[in-house]
């Protein structure tokens, strides 16, 4: 089983779960003037739900476990300014949910806060030039947001293809 199929199995395991829930949730009980659903059979279909619905919930953790395992053992490179990068499924995961962004945002921090270069005047009335002292390179952060900007993108299409061909390390 490729690491894509376990992902929509899990899913799927979801969807299967809410439904038999539902199920349990609208005959667990009746008033006794009621007819009950199934008949006889109404407590028996109930402990049979029950039953695939823990079966279905083991079944979920023993794939997401091999899921885990997989993108730790499993690396894949990535280009990212004509570099190539190699870290674990894992590590690009971790990259594309939370740090590539954290990473613009800080080089986003960069600025000049909003300050004006001119001629200000003193107090004796001799206007004095102001400059901007920068304490980074402007061009290095343009770079570094650019890098972090199209990261997501490549980690996506670099983990579409690993997720469809890797197989599921159980």
């Amino acid at each position: 089983m490729k690491i894509i199929e376990a992902m929509k199995r899990v899913k799927a395991n979801k969807e299967k779960i809410v439904d038999l829930q539902k199920k349990i949730a609208s005959v667990s009980a009746n008033l006794s003037f009621e007819t009950p659903l199934y008949g006889d059979k109404t407590k028996d279909h109930i402990n049979e739900w029950l039953q695939s619905c823990v079966d279905t919930s083991y079944e979920s953790i023993r794939l997401l476990v091999a899921i885990s395992r997989t993108n730790l053992q499993t690396h894949v490179t990535i280009m990212l300014d004509d570099k190539a990068v190699i870290k674990s499924v894992a590590e690009w995961v971790w990259r594309r949910r939370e740090y590539s962004n954290i990473d613009l945002v800080t080089f986003s921090m960069l600025t000049d806060r909003n300050l004006k270069e001119g001629n200000l005047p003193t107090t004796t009335g001799v206007a004095t030039e102001v400059k901007i002292v920068r304490y980074y390179d402007p061009l290095v952060r343009d770079k570094m947001m650019a890098i972090y900007r199209s990261e997501p993108h490549e980690i996506d299409a670099a983990l579409e293809v690993s997720n469809a061909v890797t197989d599921l390390i159980e």
